[in-house]
């Protein structure tokens, strides 16, 4: 007895097939399995898309950050995901980053750590490693520009606080913002973040610029210094 494939959207039973969903009731009613199957197009052997792209969700346990994490290698491991499909996984999961800092940086005044927040997660938050990166700001608190300073392991040490106070002369800044991301998702300030801080504090304050917070990024929430009292 043969089994007959079920590798492409054209064989599924019409209430399987994410493409026609998406037509008649709207992207919105899709999963995120039924997503990522109209990107992958078909499955394999053994599985149909749909069933493909949940296994590889339940390998990242549902996180589009984690998945947004994955190289074009890790995403060929899978069986039916070739170099194509890998590409095409990979662009999407960009575009989707990069519309949620397109739609994060209209909001260019801050108002609170929240804000900082909801610019720089879709920046930090799908990275394996650490990045520093400042907000410079006018008196208004309107952000002039972001800049990443460092890449890596923060200390206090690798971070050259005459850079950053440079361009904020260079910018015209009045106050900074200081933000990093804890890519292992701990939501705990370190004695090195601490210390990072208050270096930076203390060099602001010769040239009269403030450093009004320093914001940790995870994939879900953030820690502000300045809402637990650290400033």
């Amino acid at each position: 007895m043969t089994t007959r494939k079920l590798d492409t959207i054209k064989d599924w039973s019409e209430e399987d097939r994410p493409r026609e969903k998406l037509l008649q009731r709207g992207e919105a009613a899709l999963t995120d399995a039924e997503l990522i199957a109209i990107l992958l197009g078909s499955g394999n052997r053994e599985e149909t898309a749909v069933g493909l792209a949940k296994r590889i969700l339940r390998d990242v346990d549902g996180s589009l950050s984690a998945l947004a994490r994955k190289s074009v290698v890790e995403f060929q491991k899978y069986r039916g995901v070739g170099t194509a499909k890998a590409v095409t996984l990979m662009a999407a999961l960009e575009l989707g980053r990069r519309r949620r800092l397109s739609q994060a940086n209209l909001k260019r005044k801050i108002k609170s750590s929240k804000d900082v927040f909801e610019r720089m997660q879709p920046v930090l938050s799908d990275l394996s490693h650490e990045e520093f990166w400042v907000l410079y700001l006018n008196n208004a608190n309107v952000v002039l520009h972001s800049e990443k300073h460092t890449q890596g392991g923060i200390t206090g040490t690798l971070v050259d606080s005459r850079l950053v106070l440079k361009q904020a002369l260079l910018l015209g800044a009045v106050a900074l913002i200081l933000v990093h991301n804890h890519p292992s998702g701990t939501l705990v300030a370190s004695q090195a973040d601490k210390m990072l801080t208050k270096k930076m504090q203390n060099a602001a304050q010769t040239l009269d610029i403030k450093v009004l917070d320093h914001v940790i990024i995870t994939e879900k929430s953030y820690f502000s210094f300045a809402d637990e009292n650290m400033m």
